[in-house]
């Protein structure tokens, strides 16, 4: 069953990009059938040029030969060469020799050029633009000849085109991708808020109530739970408001914040899960942070790791510093690993795309905004660093220390 409620959206613009591509492909056939047919004609000009050729050649010395003449010199632009049957080059038209043509000798070849048009002629024997002329009873003469230089860079225009095709689908769908996702935010900011705003009143009134708790003879260590899980709700509805504005980062000690996340958690996740924490820094590491924010990051992985676990195994926190990065500034390192399931390899990332969920319930939402708030807000990194399916699941996160 697919989960993820993007599902429609992702299906909606892998349907643009096949019709995209599809108008590319159109485009691309039709530029391409004019490149044939441009090149079919400049192949019957050039059989009209040998037709002209072989009646200037063969005619009599009497004969008027002013209009093959005429179509012989009206080629400007098609490089020919014409060659007798045992490859002698006999004329050359349209090429751009590297030494020019002496006016005075116009029938002169110097060796530079001789050795430039010999050149042409074997890449031209191994094509097929060759028309035989034949002049008499065993005389035959062999014209070959060049695509034009409009019709070479005509050649390249579809793929020019289709270049930019391509450039201006990308553009699009990014374009609308941009404006889709500026739309989710901000029904996600209201949303949020909204929540927020709801959530204060009956706060307010349960904070209130839990201060009248025990003078109605409530034991006093159950009132403090359930003032904690008060605050607790508070500080979340805080996180909602804040939603959308850029947190404030303070330094915090990260081993202290971390231990009380862990003290919270213990007591409110199934008793058959051993919660731990290690703090391997030499002493405790100051980290600029948002805490009501970095607090929500580690919940969510304690409560992603306690359903991976279906409610059974050990979750072990280690906070250590390391080095990271091309200057290797310092980072605090903070590894959140279980006992569950495992994840295979090419979940590693798509775990952090919004929608993406593997529960029957909820949004698959969580590990894309702990992500935004480690990435962008703290300029930090979360990633899985290690799963093996059916052993566990490492995840770590970094964040640069004061």
């Amino acid at each position: 069953m697919d989960m993820n409620p993007y599902a429609p959206r992702r299906y909606a613009s892998i349907a643009f990009l096949i019709f995209s591509l599809a108008v590319v492909g159109a485009f691309l056939y039709i530029s391409s059938s004019i490149v044939g047919d441009l090149a079919s004609q400049e192949r019957e000009r050039m059989q009209i040029w040998a037709d002209a050729t072989r009646e200037i050649v063969a005619s009599k010395p009497d004969a008027d030969i002013d209009f093959p003449l005429s179509i012989v010199q009206a080629n400007t632009s098609i490089p020919v060469l014409l060659t007798d049957d045992e490859g002698n080059i006999i004329d050359h038209r349209n090429f751009n020799l590297p030494e020019p043509i002496d006016s005075q000798q116009p029938l002169y070849i110097s060796e530079a050029n001789m050795d430039y048009l010999r050149g042409r002629l074997e890449s031209l024997r191994s094509s097929s633009a060759m028309i035989e002329i034949e002049i008499a009873d065993g005389v035959v003469q062999h014209l070959y000849y060049e695509e034009s230089r409009a019709l070479r860079l005509l050649s390249f225009f579809p793929y020019v085109q289709l270049a930019v095709m391509i450039i201006f689908v990308i553009v699009v769908y990014y374009a609308v991708s941009s404006s889709k996702r500026a739309e989710q935010n901000k029904v996600w900011v209201g949303l949020s808020k909204e929540t927020a705003h709801q959530l204060g009143t009956p706060i307010s009134s349960l904070m209130a109530w839990v201060e009248l708790l025990p003078s109605f003879g409530v034991d006093g260590e159950v009132a403090g739970e359930m003032d904690k899980d008060v605050k607790r709700l508070a500080a979340v509805a805080s996180r909602f408001s804040k939603i959308g504005s850029r947190p404030a980062l303070e330094p915090a000690p990260i081993c202290e914040v971390t231990e009380r996340i862990v003290s919270y958690m213990a007591t409110r996740i199934s008793s058959q899960v051993d919660l731990t924490m290690l703090c391997d820094a030499r002493h405790d590491l100051m980290v600029a942070m948002s805490q009501p924010l970095i607090e929500w990051v580690m919940e969510n992985l304690i409560k992603n790791a306690v359903d991976a676990m279906d409610g059974h195994g050990s979750i072990t926190i280690t906070v250590s510093e390391t080095a990271a990065g091309k200057r290797h500034k310092p980072y605090v390192r903070i590894d959140v690993a279980d006992t569950g399931k495992g994840l295979s390899r090419r979940d590693f990332n798509t775990i952090f795309r919004p929608g993406y969920t593997t529960k029957s319930r909820g949004w698959g939402l969580g590990l894309t905004l702990a992500r935004r708030i480690v990435e962008q807000y703290h300029c930090g990194k979360i990633f899985v660093s290690s799963s093996t399916p059916g052993v566990g699941t490492v995840f770590t996160i970094l964040l640069p220390t004061l």
